[in-house]
């Protein structure tokens, strides 16, 4: 299935009642039953929107002290956001896009124009005419496989695909930064099926088109004045869930303990191995839930005095350690600007073992370095998700002959207990496959 045409395909959740909206009174009335929604990020709160609309009773239980799971926007100075979280709303991405609009957010323009630094050089980067004419042709190929070559194609890491079908190493070492930045991890580590549905399915800047004004927790802020906050229980780690003949119960470490009908688990699959379930998880989900990993990344915000990276849409990618920069708040009115570092794998996790001190100065040699200049940054935060503790990464990432055959066991409901999350989205790693996963469990327990 084209990745696009996931919501036509499961189309139920584009009802009148998801459109026209609704005031938070309906909580409580014509109860069509109790879910407990656990996770407050995009998955869960897109699951409790749906099913409040459609009567049910909802209460979202989530381990931070605030809403928003791994979106997560923050004002480094006044007028000024970045995102220390997921960064874009991409132009395919149809039900954000539809709940945006809705929800009265506007969007504003986040493309940007590359350049490279690598090897101690700057310029412009582009592709071997050879290997850009070969790779259309792969990508076009890739739209017309079957499921089963596609299955066979996901026997391969991206690296090894790429090295088969004739990439040259200048054209390698930049596939290799940049499709990095896309999965987290080493294109080694990444599916081939994965990494070609991604690029052949997406927009032409694949999917890092718009963000929403004022950052995206704007989003996550419509979703919870509907909701009620009085419905989310902030600071409540799921410890134990127990299921039965009459329903599903749910303990927290601090001690409270909910009952209802039916769960909708939207958990990282870090947090799901963490809590005791009665009965025991099948040994099929225990296994998938144990075989996915998550990508380290690192986001570092740069505050600056200027903009003396000469244009608004600036980014550069570079063999350095801050990996990819890019001016994340273009279009935002200040004479200071952010650049933001966004470093994977490795090097992520080599700035996750420093103290903010060094950081800060590795990070800003890496900026006078490339850019040629001497300038000191002003404000600087980073989080590191390779290091959260709720979900030790920040998106999962699918290795070669996982995406058919764990992904569909990870997606599979459990007696009353249902499952969502970017994790087992088609549109994985984006808000708007967190949001469609959520919207579909939510659409099960209604129909």
């Amino acid at each position: 299935m084209k990745r696009r045409d996931f919501v036509k395909n499961t189309g139920l959740f584009l009802t009148t009642a998801a459109l026209s909206g609704y005031s938070t009174n309906v909580i409580g009335k014509n109860k069509k039953g109790s879910i407990l929604v656990l996770g407050a990020g995009f998955a869960g709160l897109a699951a409790a929107h749906l099913l409040i609309q459609n009567g049910f009773n909802v209460t979202i239980i989530e381990a931070r002290n605030r809403t928003g799971g791994r979106v997560f926007t923050y004002n480094i100075q006044d007028n000024l956001t970045v995102e220390l979280g997921a960064e874009w709303v991409g132009a395919s991405h149809e039900r954000i896009l539809a709940l945006c609009k809705q929800f009265g957010l506007s969007l504003q323009e986040h493309r940007f124009k590359e350049e490279a630094f690598i090897h101690g050089s700057r310029y412009k980067h582009s592709y071997q005419a050879n290997w850009t004419k070969k790779y259309e042709g792969l990508l076009s190929a890739y739209r017309q496989m079957s499921e089963k070559e596609k299955q066979k194609l996901d026997s391969l890491d991206w690296w090894r695909y790429l090295v088969n079908n004739g990439i040259e190493e200048e054209d390698l070492l930049i596939k290799e930064l940049l499709d990095s930045t896309d999965f987290g991890e080493s294109i080694r580590f990444v599916s081939a099926d994965m990494a070609m549905g991604e690029y052949a399915e997406s927009s032409p800047d694949n999917e890092m088109d718009f963000k929403i004004i004022g950052g995206n927790s704007k989003l996550t802020e419509a979703f919870v004045q509907k909701i009620g906050l009085k419905n989310i229980k902030l600071e409540h780690v799921v410890t134990k869930i127990e299921q039965g003949k009459y329903g599903v119960k749910v303990t927290c470490a601090n001690g409270s303990a909910f009952t209802a009908d039916k769960i909708i688990c939207t958990l990282p699959t870090y947090a799901i191995s963490k809590i005791q379930w009665l009965p025991e998880l099948p040994e099929s989900k225990q296994k998938a839930i144990n075989a996915l990993q998550y990508a380290r990344i690192y986001k570092n915000q740069l505050l600056f005095g200027s903009r003396f990276w000469e244009r608004e849409n600036f980014a550069m990618i570079t063999d350095l350690l801050g990996q990819y920069f890019f001016h994340t708040t273009q279009k935002q009115n200040a004479v200071q600007g952010v650049l933001t570092s966004y470093s994977i794998g490795d090097k992520a996790m080599t700035l996750g073992s420093m103290n903010e001190s060094l950081r800060k100065t590795l990070l800003e040699n890496d900026v006078n370095t490339m850019l040629n200049t001497n300038q000191k940054i002003q404000k600087y935060v980073g989080y590191y998700w390779g290091a959260d503790k709720f979900t030790q990464g920040a998106y999962a990432v699918y290795g070669k002959e996982q995406w058919y055959s764990i992904r569909p066991i990870l997606k599979k409901p459990f007696g009353n207990i249902f499952f969502a999350g970017e994790h087992i989205a088609e549109w994985q790693g984006f808000m708007e496959g967190a949001i469609n996963t959520g919207e579909e469990a939510a659409q099960n327990i209604i129909s």
